[in-house]
């Protein structure tokens, strides 16, 4: 699965997202763009899209979107926060769908 991981979520947190082609929004250079137009041309060449912005479905109609957007929820944004989350991460990446919201931790 192809997976653009938002600037900001800690970067080294694509390491731990094994068997997918992780990217993050810097890399794919996209950091200057809103949520609206960074969804809009990242459905073009992702799969995935996952932050850490809980704000982001209220914000967006992540419905008319091609590319499922998948939320971690930790105590903090920290990496050894987020890297708890992984497991659930990587069962909630397959099962993802374009369009779709999936919430994942606390």
């Amino acid at each position: 699965m192809r997976v653009l991981l938002d600037e900001c979520v800690d970067r080294r947190l694509a390491r731990d997202i094994v068997g997918h082609d992780v990217i993050t929004v810097p890399e794919a250079g996209r950091a200057a763009l809103k949520n609206g137009e960074l969804l809009s041309r990242a459905e073009r060449d992702f799969d995935a899209f996952i932050t850490v912005d809980r704000n982001l479905p209220a914000q967006q109609d992540l419905s008319r979107f091609a590319i499922a957007v998948i939320v971690l929820r930790a105590r903090s944004n920290r990496v050894t926060d987020l890297r708890q989350l992984v497991p659930q991460l990587l069962a909630a990446l397959p099962v993802a769908k374009p369009g779709d919201v999936r919430w994942v931790g606390v």
